[in-house]
């Protein structure tokens, strides 16, 4: 082992159920960074212990604790991070802009209805807000919103210039899990389709 083995690691704290953690482990994965995973599900006395700690900056994961302990908070914050110098952050100032629209979009617009809906039928704690009246709303919210991407999709592979960007990472997180945990209708929109399939296949992507 030499003197690798008691060398620094940077740490995630992830809820495995979260799109938003999902996106950076696959980030992790896509670069191949070392880190170490602390899984953090609702509910679980890790995630307890973590905002115990005070591990987590906005009191929510996912965190990534840096090697020489800083700690980051918010996902798309810690997607900047991790891929600044890499190909995934486009060269040009305007392609790069898009980049940033989409992952802005994502926060703002995609999150709060796609990632809500989900949660609304996925979590026992969330089950009283899931009225018959409220999923309807987001339903409808919801196929709106990935009609924006479809659009968008249905004209080049990526959301943003011409290979995978952060962008398109940071949409896939709850997008990929529209359709079976959201009840959202995908067979709509086969452009966004065939874009997470383009994704699945990155090296690692599936196994984040």
């Amino acid at each position: 082992m030499g003197p690798h083995k008691h060398e620094a690691m940077m740490q995630l704290y992830s809820m495995p159920s979260s799109g938003n953690s999902l996106k950076v482990r696959i980030l992790l994965a896509l670069t191949g960074k070392p880190v170490r995973i602390v899984d953090c599900e609702y509910g679980s006395a890790a995630l307890a212990q973590a905002k115990a700690d005070g591990a987590l900056p906005y009191g929510k994961v996912p965190a990534l604790v840096l090697d020489d302990g800083t700690t980051l908070g918010e996902s798309n914050a810690i997607l900047w991070f991790l891929a600044e110098g890499t190909d995934l952050v486009p060269s040009d100032a305007a392609t790069r802009a898009r980049m940033l629209g989409w992952m802005f979009w994502e926060q703002y617009n995609h999150e709060p209805v796609i990632a809500v809906r989900q949660a609304l039928v996925s979590y026992p704690h969330r089950a009283a807000d899931a009225t018959p009246e409220r999923l309807a709303d987001l339903l409808d919210r919801g196929h709106a919103l990935l009609q924006v991407m479809e659009d968008r999709l249905a004209a080049q592979d990526w959301l943003a210039g011409d290979r995978v960007s952060l962008a398109d990472l940071c949409l896939y997180g709850y997008t990929c899990t529209a359709g079976s945990r959201g009840g959202f209708g995908m067979d709509r929109f086969p452009a966004v389709c065939r874009w997470l399939d383009r994704i699945a296949a990155l090296p690692g992507v599936l196994d984040a």
